[in-house]
C-alpha cells in the first residue's frame, strides 16, 4: 500500500511544509521517478493531496510543497479566496497578469476583501514568482536526495497558480525532465531558452485570460527549439480538472489525466 508523511524543507530564509506520498514498495521496488505536484491558489488541499496519491498509486514518489507556508497560508483561507473569486468575477480577465491593475482593483474593493486581494497581488509580482520558482528548485533538490527517488527522473505538474510555477520551475532547474502546466500563465518568454524539460500544457477553451496567451508561448518554444505539446479543451473552463470545484468537467479531466500519465511515462521511464 502507498504511504505518506509530512516534512519541512528548508528554503531561502524559511521552511516549506511538504506532503510526500510514496508508492507501494512491495509493488514498486528500487528508486522511483518523482513528481512535484504544485498547488492552486488554495494551497496543497485535499484535492492536491489526492493527486499526489494518484501518482503514488502509479509508482511515482509525489511531493506537494506548500509555497504559501507562513503568512500567505493564513491569508489564503478558503473563505478569503471565495471573497476574492467573487471580486474577480466582475473584473477584466487580464487583471491578475498586471500587478498595477491588481493593486488599484484591491484598493477599490470593500475592506473585507482587500487583504486577500493584496495577497493575490503580491503573489503575482514577478519578483515573488521568481522566488517561488527558486523555492521549487530547492524542493526538487531535496526530492532528488531522498533514498526512494531516482534523482535523474523528476518532473513537475502544476494547476492554475501551480501551473505557472511548473513552467517557471522548468526555467530554473536544468535537470527537470518534464513539466506539465494545467491552465497556468506563461513563464517569462525571455527565459524559455533556459528550459531543458519537455513541456505539456492543458487548457480550457473558455479560460480566455490564459488560453489567448498560449500561441505566444508555443511560438517562443518553437523558436528556441524546445518541445511543447499542448491541448485546449473546447467548452472547458478554468480549473476543469479539480473535481472539488464547480468548474470540474469530467470528460476533459479524464482525457487530461490520460495525457499526463502517458507523457510522464514517456519521459521518466529511464
Amino acid at each position: 500500500m502507498t504511504t505518506d508523511r509530512e516534512v519541512s524543507v528548508p528554503v531561502d530564509r524559511r521552511s516549506l511544509d511538504c506532503y510526500l506520498a510514496f508508492p507501494d514498495a512491495r509493488k514498486y521496488g528500487g528508486r522511483r521517478p518523482a513528481v512535484i505536484v504544485i498547488h492552486e491558489i488554495f494551497g496543497p488541499d485535499a484535492h492536491i493531496r489526492s493527486v499526489g496519491q494518484r501518482f503514488a498509486d502509479l509508482g511515482y514518489v509525489a511531493a506537494a510543497p506548500d509555497l504559501f507556508t507562513g503568512e500567505l497560508h493564513s491569508l489564503l483561507t478558503p473563505a478569503n479566496v471565495a471573497l476574492a473569486m467573487q471580486a474577480f468575477a466582475q473584473a477584466p480577465p487580464d487583471l491578475r497578469r498586471d500587478p498595477s491593475k491588481m493593486a488599484a482593483f484591491a484598493a477599490s474593493q470593500p475592506p473585507e476583501r482587500r487583504p486577500v486581494l493584496e495577497a493575490f497581488g503580491r503573489i503575482g509580482q514577478p519578483q515573488a514568482q521568481a522566488g517561488f520558482a527558486r523555492d521549487l528548485g530547492t524542493v526538487a533538490r531535496y526530492i532528488r536526495g531522498l533514498p526512494e527517488v531516482d534523482a535523474r527522473r523528476v518532473a513537475s505538474v502544476g494547476f492554475c497558480f501551480g501551473g505557472a510555477m511548473s513552467a517557471r520551475l522548468a526555467t530554473v532547474d536544468p535537470d527537470l525532465r518534464a513539466a506539465v502546466v494545467f491552465y497556468g500563465q506563461n513563464p517569462p518568454l525571455e527565459d524559455i531558452p533556459k528550459i531543458q524539460a519537455r513541456m505539456l500544457g492543458l487548457y480550457g477553451g473558455e479560460d480566455l485570460g490564459i488560453t489567448q496567451t498560449i500561441p505566444a508561448f508555443a511560438d517562443s518554444m518553437k523558436a528556441a527549439g524546445k518541445p511543447f505539446e499542448y491541448h485546449v479543451y473546447p467548452g472547458a473552463r478554468h480549473a476543469f480538472f479539480n473535481d472539488t470545484r464547480p468548474n470540474y468537467e469530467r470528460e476533459s479531466a479524464v482525457d487530461a489525466w490520460d495525457r499526463v500519465t502517458r507523457f510522464l511515462a514517456e519521459n521518466l521511464s529511464t
